[in-house]
This record gives structure tokens, sequence and C-alpha cells, in this order.
């Protein structure tokens, strides 16, 4: 009987020390999750930009031919 009460005991006392590493992998879970939500937020936020000035410059360039060709035009 004596060595079923340590075992009990001893499964109780490692019960709280599981439970605080299944917290902190509980919390670097969430941290990795967060800072992966992050970063892919920032990287879609930096290739976005980098379209529109694509796109703003494209744009320029067009408007830029167009004032040159009705330039030709008028002479």
């Amino acid at each position: 009987m004596g060595n079923i009460f340590k075992q009990a005991k001893g499964i109780q006392g490692e019960k709280p020390g599981t439970e605080q590493d299944e917290v902190k992998l509980q919390n670097a879970s969430k941290q990795i999750v967060q800072t992966a939500i992050l970063r892919a937020v920032q990287q879609v936020s930096q290739e976005s930009q980098q379209k529109e000035k694509r796109t703003n410059s494209s744009t320029s360039l067009q408007l830029e031919r167009g004032k040159l060709t009705k330039k030709h035009e008028k002479k």
C-alpha cells in the first residue's frame, strides 16, 4: 500500500510542473503565431506598396508619353 501512495503522490507532484510546462508551451505557441501573422501582414503591406509604386510609375510614364505625343501632334 505504501508504494501506491508514493506513486499517487509522485503523480500529483508532477502535475503542477506539467501544467506549468503546458502553459509555457501555449504561450510560446501564441507568440510564434502572433509573430508569423505580423510578418505576413508586413510582407503583404510591403508588396502592396511596391505594386502601387510600380503602377504609379507606369501611369506616370504613360502620361509622359501621352504628353510627348500631343506636343508632337501640335507642331
